[in-house]
């Protein structure tokens, strides 16, 4: 019987055979629904299928109600004989759910005549049942599914199937709320209250993203929210060089009371020299505003100077001024235009350095994911060198652009 399901576009390639299919993403992608309904459809052709989980203590952990749901849905309830504990198809072929932590090597061998195991929440299964799973599902053709919202890149379902040697004949699929169709209005509002609130949360839970050490995260003191730009805003810019793989940066924010805004940014990845101007006037009038740029480039600077970015200087910098220009800024409550995505992905994932052995949080900047922090730390090193100094000469330095 060939069964009619409406899929995602993202799933389309899964209608081909593979011996590992996985999908991967955030919550809203409709990962589970699209399996739900392939395991109808195989099931429909006979095929005997497993599906796992690492821990199900009992069937209300396990697919079984969405599977049984599918079947209403599709229509087909007379093709199949649901069970308390299984459910049977049309050729008297199984639909079975198991705890991998239940098996060993002896009695996983039951499964060696099933034609596919769906692993529902791979990101939770262990090397341990990973490792005895693979090899029993062996029939000629048969193939291993797995969908999961990623935890950590040391997960062994990411290292077998994201890692850098992926096994033959897999086909891995991202795929997030905007790739479902029927993503609904409900989740919507959750996922956007995620996006103002907590960022981090954002990316992980709705994005597919890893999920963060909160305690090595560096910024928490900020959030992604619309507003409008005062006519009368005082702008600090901050510049960052790029080479062949990293990004040239301006920054644009202004300061109101303890509040830190940052309501423009240009970002490009390896940027020649010549197009850094052209780069730069995306930000309005930048060419009228003062500039601090990271000092280890004086040609660069030297260039835009001549290609009217007359106000561009070198920032001071100074022993210790990356970790004083950090705690400066965790001081400030900070607002992100949401149009400044590469400033939100960078406050998401700067981080301390974590001691592999113990799990403790360092005090050590990992010096990664950071071009427009430091744009910032130059933006800002004016005023926050104006606000610690008693050096007159400095300060009326520093008022140039304050």
């Amino acid at each position: 019987m060939n069964l009619e399901i409406e899929t995602p576009r993202w799933a389309k390639p899964f209608e081909q055979p593979s011996r590992y299919k996985g999908a991967f993403g955030g919550r809203g992608s409709g990962k589970s629904h699209e399996f739900a309904g392939r395991v109808i459809d195989q099931s429909l052709s006979g095929k005997n299928i497993v599906c796992v989980r690492e821990i199900q203590k009992s069937l209300t952990q396990s697919a079984k109600k969405l599977i049984e749901g599918k079947i209403e849905q599709f229509g087909v309830g007379k093709h199949f004989e649901v069970q308390q504990s299984l459910i049977k198809g049309p050729a008297n072929n199984l639909i079975i759910f198991q705890g991998m932590q239940d098996h060993n090597a002896e009695s996983i061998k039951s499964l060696e005549g099933y034609d596919i195991a769906w692993i529902e929440e791979a990101q939770s299964l262990s090397a341990r049942s990973l490792e005895l799973l693979r090899p029993t599902i062996r029939k000629e053709d048969s193939e291993i599914w797995a969908s999961w919202n990623p935890r950590f890149e040391t997960d062994p379902i990411d290292e077998l199937l994201r890692g850098d040697d992926p096994p033959p004949d897999s086909l891995v699929i991202q795929c997030n709320h905007d790739d479902n169709p029927w993503f609904p209005d409900v989740l919507k509002r959750e996922l956007e209250y995620d996006k103002r609130r907590d960022p981090e949360k954002y990316q992980h839970i709705w994005r597919g993203g890893y999920q963060k050490n909160s305690e090595a995260r560096v910024f928490k003191n900020w959030k992604v929210e619309e507003f409008d730009t005062p006519k009368d805003a005082i702008f600090r810019l901050g510049a960052d060089w790029g080479f062949s793989v990293d990004p040239t940066v301006l920054v644009r924010c202004f300061i109101t009371g303890r509040t830190l805004f940052i309501d423009q940014e240009a970002y490009e990845i390896g940027c020649e020299i010549e197009n850094i101007p052209l780069l730069f006037q995306e930000i309005p009038d930048s060419e009228k505003w003062p500039i601090v740029a990271d000092n280890n480039r004086p040609d660069t600077i030297s260039y835009l100077r001549r290609h009217g970015f007359s106000k561009i200087y070198g920032a001071a910098k100074g022993k210790g001024s990356i970790e004083e220009g950090i705690e400066w800024l965790k001081n400030y409550d900070i607002i992100v235009h949401p149009r400044c995505k590469h400033t939100i992905d960078e406050l998401t994932l700067y981080c301390y350095k974590t001691d592999k052995d113990t799990g403790k949080v360092l005090p050590i900047l990992v010096d990664k994911k950071n071009h427009v922090i430091d744009s910032l730390r130059y933006a800002n090193e004016g005023h926050r060198r104006a606000a610690v100094t008693t050096n007159t000469t400095e300060i009326e330095y520093d008022s140039e652009w304050d």
